[in-house]
Order: structure tokens, then sequence, then C-alpha cells
């Protein structure tokens, strides 16, 4: 039954290893002990989630049990839920517990990254977001009809914006457009952090962007951006 014992349900889907969350946490990236915990606990929350196939209403483990089945620290626990909560992916109820809310399996992406931007530079944040533009910009080439090509228009023409304002409105349609999720939310939330200290590209660019998807010129799509 779905609603037996949290400790039983995640005790039966994770089978203990002995070595808390080190056998959870992806190799390839280098990242400080408290983000691999973080990472760690978020990833067991999100599978839990998944494969007991919980629903908004139902009830999450206490922190205590969360703990001592991660062998994580209940304060790290805490802090996981708190962001959890924060964005509306589960709530509390004072006596109660913790219930899940609303959920969907690209929140914790974003709330890692949250956690991972508030410590990058902000060189590296302008690089990743200029690649993430630029892929979304290529992407797009491939989905392009005369709709999207004047909401672009649009944009570019519009006298009441701003430079920055323009190159936001611009490239949050593009990536928008591509109509992958993932892809707008992690652009969105690089714009989030980088928004005092971002900048623009020439209006010539955005021009110039828009008349190749109209003469269907792909292939120099990578060398415009790279020209800026």
């Amino acid at each position: 039954m779905k609603r037996q014992g949290s400790l039983q349900k995640l005790n039966n889907t994770f089978p203990s290893n002995g070595r808390g969350l080190s056998k959870g946490v992806k190799h390839g990236v280098s990242m400080s002990p408290k983000q691999k915990v973080y990472q760690g606990v978020l990833d067991e929350i999100r599978k839990f989630i998944e494969v007991n196939d919980l629903k908004p209403g139902d009830k999450l483990p206490s922190e205590r049990e969360l703990s001592d089945k991660l062998g994580a620290g209940r304060s790290s626990i805490r802090e996981a839920l708190r962001a959890m909560e924060l964005i509306g992916i589960i709530e509390t109820r004072h006596g109660g517990g913790t219930f899940l809310s609303k959920y969907r399996p690209y929140h914790t992406v974003e709330l890692l990254s949250t956690f991972i931007l508030s410590q990058t530079t902000k060189d590296d944040l302008l690089i990743v977001k200029q690649l993430l533009e630029k892929e979304a910009a290529k992407l797009l080439f491939h989905q392009m009809d005369q709709h999207k090509l004047e909401q672009l228009t649009n944009i570019v023409n519009d006298p009441s914006l701003t430079m920055k304002e323009l190159h936001y409105s611009f490239f949050k349609n593009i990536v928008e457009l591509t109509e992958n999720q993932l892809l707008a939310r992690i652009w969105g939330l690089i714009d989030q952090y980088s928004k005092s200290f971002t900048g623009h590209y020439s209006r010539e660019f955005y021009l110039n962007l828009i008349k190749l998807y109209n003469t269907q010129n792909y292939s120099t799509i990578e060398g415009l951006f790279n020209e800026e």
C-alpha cells in the first residue's frame, strides 16, 4: 500500500549500502562536500517521490527518517526540504509532517542549479549563458515559422525597450519557442543570477539573426555569435 510507513517505503526503495550518500553522488563534476550532500539529499527525495508514485497530498518521510537512511545530518536534510518548500514542491503542516504539494522532475534541477550558481563566477555565468543562447537559436532554426519570426521582429523593433531589455525579451522568446522546458528554466536561472552585470549584443546582431532565419542559413548562426 502506498500509505504504509514512510521509513519502511524508504528502506524498500533504497537498500542501505552502509556508506550514506557517497554511492548516490554522481561523479565527473567537482563539487564541495556541502554541495554533494545537498545533491544527494535532493536526488534521494526525488527518487522516493517517483518510485512511490506520490501525489499531491501524500506524506514524505520525517527529517529523522531521511537523516537515518541517507546518512546525512538533519541540518542538511532540513536545508534541502526548506528549499523545496520555498518553491512550492512540499508544504509543512504544523504537527502533521511534510506533504507533497506539487512536483515535476526538473524541480530538483532548479534547486541544485540555484545552489551552485550562487557560488559561480561572473565570467563563468556569462560564458554559459552565451552558449545556451547560441544553442537555443540553433535549435529554434528547425522549428521556425512566420509567426515566430514576427514575434522576434516585433521585439527588435520595439522603441520602448533598452538594449538590455531587448536582449532579455529576445532570448526569453527564443528559449520558450524551442518548447524545451528544461532549457528555458536553466537559461532563466542563469539570467536571474547574471541580470545585474549581463550585457547585450549589437542591434545588428538581432536583426542579422532574424535574417538568417528568413533565408534559412543555418550554417552561419555559429559565426554570428562568434563575431560578438
